[in-house]
């Protein structure tokens, strides 16, 4: 049984996100505001036409033991169905869910949300990545890395005329301040500037922020320099660790 580690008011397991008990031990008789998800993307096995056998090109990043890939998109809408109806029992009613996925996972995400009463949705906050720069004049290539899906299942508040517009898009480097490397380079590492619009949006300091896969931590570091509170799981062990290493050092920095 998967120890609960807590510091202060931020909680952490390692544990599976499918499973409800983890979502119990992490959140106790707490509801979340925000679901900040960034479940593993839909990514399909590659196969040989011919012998049906495995062919995933050799790249570190595609290969990586942290990416996890699906056999078809049925099998990837059945994982979202069973990760989603257990966390979303721990988000308030007027809680907003924030997914992010790539192109293939878009349809089966929404169609779970709608599924589980989150019929309002707001939109895609689109993460362009600097993919290079160039010396001539400011020419910069920037590449549609993948986009957040924002739900809920009330209204939120409209904006008033003298409110700030809502941030729906973001262009950083991979690892803009250098926390990518700091801890363990994820491959789906998020630098702070990515994460934080839709929290400041949706969520105030003091509110829980529920994060079913915390990678190597970038939402709960998110989470707590922006005085909310983190529950998380991750189900990989050493990443697990990464996070909650990473929870308690951000956390007394920010008590």
């Amino acid at each position: 049984m998967a120890e609960l580690f807590n510091f202060g008011p931020h909680f952490h397991i390692n544990g599976d996100s499918t499973n409800i008990e983890n979502y119990r031990k992490i959140m106790g008789e707490n509801k979340a505001q925000m679901l900040y998800a960034d479940p593993p993307y839909c990514l399909l096995v590659r196969r040989n036409k011919k012998t049906g056998q495995l062919r995933d090109p050799k790249k570190a990043k595609i290969n990586h033991e942290a990416v996890t890939r699906y056999e078809n998109i049925k099998a990837y809408r059945r994982f979202t169905e069973q990760w989603m109806s257990a966390a979303t029992e721990f988000v308030a009613d007027d809680g907003v869910l924030v997914i992010w996925t790539n192109y293939l996972g878009i349809a089966p995400i929404k169609a779970t949300a709608l599924k589980l009463g989150y019929e309002y949705f707001y939109g895609e906050f689109l993460w362009g990545k600097i993919a290079k720069e160039k010396n001539s004049g400011n020419e910069t290539n920037v590449r549609l890395y993948e986009v957040a899906l924002v739900f809920s299942k009330v209204p939120q508040k409209e904006l008033a005329p003298e409110d700030p517009p809502i941030q729906w898009s973001v262009i950083t480097k991979y690892d803009e301040e250098g926390l990518a490397s700091k801890w363990g380079d994820h491959p789906n590492h998020k630098p702070f500037s990515s994460l934080e619009p839709l929290i400041r949006t949706y969520t105030k300091p003091g509110d829980r922020i529920l994060d079913p896969f915390t990678g190597s931590g970038s939402t709960p570091d998110a989470t707590i320099k922006l005085g909310r509170y983190i529950s998380g799981i991750e189900l990989r062990p050493q990443w697990a660790q990464m996070s909650q290493k990473r929870i308690a050092e951000i956390a007394s920095q920010h008590h």
